[in-house]
């Protein structure tokens, strides 16, 4: 039997790993790729945190929707990371499906820092409930 802990740690590799790639992609100036990168950073990181309330989505609004019911409503994390979040996302929507839309280096360097923020806030949040 696996242990519990495996799937939260699984889930934050990976939003390890998709925010190691935005910051390759930053560096070698593949701005919409990074910042595709950095918001399934956030994706991963959302889905440990809602894991740990028994629930699991595929559709991406439905994540943002759970974690702002599940964690921004009862007050556990600030509504900041919930509009992060939803920028971060319309973001990637628009470098992965607007042809003649392009990031801006300079936004992008600031939702890469803000994932890496978001990821790290959850961390700490699954530390503290001894879930990681």
């Amino acid at each position: 039997m696996t242990n519990p802990k495996d799937n939260y740690r699984l889930y934050m590799e990976n939003a390890d790993e998709m925010l190691d790639v935005a910051g390759e992609n930053l560096r070698n100036d593949h701005y919409n790729s990074a910042c595709n990168r950095a918001y399934y950073g956030i994706f991963y990181a959302a889905s440990a945190l809602l894991y740990s309330k028994g629930k699991s989505y595929g559709k991406h609004s439905a994540v943002l929707a759970a974690f702002r019911q599940y964690f921004i409503k009862t007050g556990e994390f600030d509504k900041k990371w919930s509009d992060d979040y939803k920028v971060i996302m319309e973001s990637r929507h628009t470098a992965d499906y607007e042809l003649y839309d392009t990031l801006e280096k300079e936004d992008v360097v600031v939702m890469v820092a803000k994932a890496q923020e978001f990821v790290e806030e959850v961390k700490k949040w699954l530390q503290k409930q001894d879930l990681l």
